[in-house]
């Protein structure tokens, strides 16, 4: 088992624990007595190249900073190969974060500290004062259609479960916008207490001919309804200019499906 100190903590099935959002993809929470971070943007607004050569614009600073987050045991970072989930503020963090859990290929590319989770691969993680938190890696599809399609073109992606005994299940979806890996994850753990969900809708008509490669707000409605969310919190849907669709469209569509009880669009900030 791996060791994370920590303060303790505990939440009890369908517990609404507190979740900080940050712009992005960025959010924070305390799980079991540990505190996990979600890909880490933090960067300024302005231009950001990607490996393949794409610039991405983020728009609109971070609501908080580094330094205003406290002490981060673990971050569950989708994938590493985009500025919109891991910028260069967020790399410099993570030398100071005891615990990185990522694709196989991000675990070997970002080194001490990181390792890599395979589809339903699990770590169990020590809590303070007893007990154990599971986080198990899901599987993630960064754009439409088979995975073996999408990933020679936008990369390997990763989504998380967190379990742990007398704790509410939470997923993590990370860049994924295929509803039958939701489905898998569902038929594995669901119900889920709480599902962070990856939005936005993100697009590049240049990619699968402008089909977005994350969830966009109706598709993120079904997979709250698939995965018998009892809380939605979505991020991924602001600060950038890929992202098609914000918090407008994500209400309407939750709405529209009957949901809107769900959406919690979490706490802003340090």
């Amino acid at each position: 088992m791996t060791s994370v100190t920590s303060a303790s903590s505990t939440h009890a099935p369908g517990d609404h624990f507190p979740v900080r959002v940050y712009g992005g993809p960025t959010a924070l929470f305390e799980y079991g007595g540990l505190r996990f971070l979600t890909d880490p943007t933090f960067d300024a607004p302005g231009d950001h190249p990607t490996p393949s050569g794409a610039v991405l614009t983020k728009t609109a600073a971070a609501s908080g900073t580094p330094d205003g987050l406290g002490r981060v045991d673990v971050v569950l970072l989708s994938h590493d190969e985009h500025p919109d989930n891991l910028d260069d503020s967020g790399r410099a963090l993570l030398a100071d974060v005891p615990l990185t859990l990522t694709t196989p290929g991000g675990g070997r590319r970002l080194g001490e500290g990181a390792r890599g989770l395979a589809d339903w691969e699990s770590v169990v993680l020590d809590r303070p004062g007893g007990g154990t938190v599971t986080v198990t890696g899901v599987p993630a599809v960064h754009g439409p259609g088979p995975r073996e399609a999408v990933e020679p073109l936008t990369g390997e992606v990763v989504g998380f479960v967190l379990t742990g005994e007398g704790l509410p299940t939470v997923y993590v979806s990370g860049d994924n916008a295929s509803l039958d890996a939701v489905r898998e994850i569902a038929n594995r753990f669901g119900p889920v207490d709480t599902a962070v969900l990856f939005a936005g809708a993100p697009r590049f008509p240049f990619l699968f001919d402008g089909e977005p490669l994350v969830l966009d707000s109706t598709r993120a409605a079904e997979a709250a309804r698939l995965l018998g969310a009892r809380r939605v919190v979505p991020v991924h849907y602001d600060s950038w200019a890929h992202f098609t669709e914000g918090r407008e469209e994500l209400v309407a569509a939750f709405a529209s499906a009957g949901l809107a009880d769900l959406l919690d669009l979490g706490i802003t900030g340090d």
